[in-house]
């Protein structure tokens, strides 16, 4: 499987993430799920373990968009925010706090669903692995979520004329044919079915795209999983914003080209052998999180045909 190690340092970047800036928790957030996916699927191809180690190396060592490169005035490199910090005695005791902190934050989407994905992915490894539940981790991952108090829901593409425009500058019909939902099993078919729509020649161009739309999701999930159902109503609520402003976004194949489709969904040792894979963009940081994501959610209801369907169409985010 992956190895267990990329678990704690994981934690330790998003314990070091806020001295750069929120966004730069999607680095200890994408080693923490390529762990857990090992967890997930033990009985994958090596090959696939060995290119998901790969990409928590990439990301480890600076290659990723989101830490030094995206805050050139950073003091820390990428590499350092994965060290160990000094010894400390455990508390279990302190985990409710990255909740507490999320809370104040979770009623509104905060950039594409960052808040929760981040927050949930540290309660379910501190949970699991309460040894890691140190003072100087759960106090730097509650100052991490914190930075997410008073951001936007993100940003969408609207095409040459209009450009980027943030999310809460968008007013919406409300009469925009998402679907209503209000828990947990709702908001799973919603995405699901969404994921199994994706068709190459829509492209839409922001709000994370489906990857979040899908990470966000499995992160409310988690939260239930994990003792803080009192956090999701509000949490779907505004995950169905986040869905809202991702399905009014214009189609913008013809300006940017049809969205590109890999050949093998990720689980397989063809994706990873085939020479093709993408490590130049944001995906590098994404990929096993939503390997993950995706594995999360459709665990929450029991769909099969509908699980079975959409996970083809993983392709689309790969």
């Amino acid at each position: 499987m992956v190895a267990y190690q990329y678990l704690s340092m994981g934690l330790n970047a998003l314990a070091r993430a806020h001295h750069m800036k929120s966004m730069a928790g999607h680095l200890g957030a994408a080693v923490i799920a390529g762990y857990f996916v090992g967890e997930q699927r033990p009985n994958l191809d090596s090959k696939v373990y060995q290119g998901i180690e790969d990409d928590l190396e990439r990301i480890m060592r600076g290659e990723s968009v989101f830490g030094k490169r995206m805050y050139k005035n950073s003091k820390l490199a990428d590499r350092e925010l994965f060290e160990p910090f000094p010894k400390q005695k455990p508390d279990e005791t302190l985990i409710d706090g990255v909740a507490e902190s999320l809370e104040k934050n979770i009623g509104s989407p905060r950039e594409s669903g960052h808040n929760v994905i981040i927050a949930s992915l540290a309660i379910r490894a501190l949970k699991e692995h309460p040894e890691f539940a140190t003072p100087v981790v759960v106090d730097g991952i509650r100052k991490l979520i914190s930075l997410f108090d008073n951001s936007h829901p993100g940003s969408g593409y609207y095409g040459k004329k209009r450009g980027r425009i943030y999310g809460n500058k968008i007013k919406l019909s409300n009469d925009d044919g998402t679907p209503l939902y209000t828990d947990i099993e709702g908001m799973t078919i919603a995405v699901l079915d969404e994921v199994i729509n994706q068709k190459p020649e829509i492209n839409r161009t922001g709000y994370g795209s489906l990857v979040h739309v899908v990470n966000h999701a499995a992160a409310i999930a988690d939260l239930s999983v994990y003792g803080y159902s009192e956090l999701v109503p509000r949490a779907v609520r505004a995950h169905r914003d986040h869905l809202r402003l991702w399905r009014n976004l214009p189609n913008v194949a013809d300006e940017r080209g049809h969205v590109k489709v890999s050949q093998f969904t990720p689980h397989t040792a063809a994706y990873w052998t085939s020479g093709k894979i993408a490590y130049d963009r944001a995906l590098l940081t994404h990929r096993v999180k939503t390997m993950f994501g995706f594995d999360e959610l459709a665990a929450a209801v029991d769909e099969k045909a509908k699980e079975k369907a959409a996970y083809n169409k993983l392709r689309f985010m790969m």
